[in-house]
């Protein structure tokens, strides 16, 4: 259940401040505006690790290779029982991890999305989300609530989720995976506005660092009449609140 929502509404307006280019809903008509570092670098899939090597099995292989190497690094023996078999296990874990990376966003929506004259909100809240930190490649995970406005077309609702796992299955940081969320569904969908909100916990702050057990992080992405009307944005929060 989201909590503190009026704490959640102040970030959603300090989240926005930054110009991404015109993202209105009209504004997106003419995406040749818009400058190159915008929303458009949320669809791109990040090279693949298949454009320089062959198939899983050449990846498996040189990702147990390295770590096999930090296990002897950080004193172990890689060839003691319950070691031995554990640098494939993990090559086959992370390539699990960050399967977003072999994901395609126009091959998901493809099909689900449907015309429906229908302008209310849309939630799809509670969605479980597990990703790697980037800085450390350890854990955060935690809960994605999506809102949108439709403009004529909707998502099919499975996709919706799916999106946020594209996303998050990478090495990635909060406030970008909640963003690139938001401006892909504003993207391939072109509705009036949409609402992005992600709370969630990070095992850097909890095993490392200032170790602090028990800490939430919580972003927010508005784009849309979810930005420019404070209305509609409140709806939005009421409505998860409510949850």
């Amino acid at each position: 259940m989201v909590q503190e929502m009026e704490d959640i509404h102040g970030m959603a307006t300090l989240c926005c401040r930054a110009p991404v280019g015109d993202l209105s809903h009209e504004g997106l008509t003419g995406r040749g505006a818009l400058p190159s570092d915008s929303y458009h670098l949320c669809l791109e899939t990040p090279r693949q690790l298949e454009s320089t090597l062959n198939g899983d099995g050449d990846r498996i292989r040189k990702l147990a290779k390295a770590v096999r190497t930090i296990l002897e690094c950080v004193g172990e023996d890689p060839e003691r029982e319950g070691l031995r078999t554990t640098p494939e296990r993990y090559a086959k874990a992370m390539l699990y991890f960050t399967k977003g990376y072999a994901e395609d966003v126009q091959s998901l929506v493809n099909g689900a999305i449907f015309h429906e004259n229908y302008d209310g909100l849309v939630i799809v809240r509670d969605i479980d989300v597990f990703s790697l930190c980037e800085h450390h490649v350890v854990p955060f995970t935690g809960k994605m609530h999506i809102g949108y406005i439709p403009d004529g077309r909707i998502l099919g609702l499975s996709k919706v989720a799916r999106l946020a796992e594209i996303f998050s299955r990478r090495l990635q940081i909060q406030e970008r995976l909640t963003k690139q969320v938001a401006m892909t569904i504003f993207d391939v969908l072109n509705p009036k506005g949409v609402g992005v909100i992600m709370e969630s916990s990070h095992l850097c702050m909890a095993m490392r660092g200032v170790e602090k057990v028990g800490t939430a992080t919580t972003t927010s992405y508005m784009v849309g009449c979810m930005r420019s009307s404070a209305e509609t944005r409140d709806e939005f929060l009421s409505l998860l609140r409510r949850g």
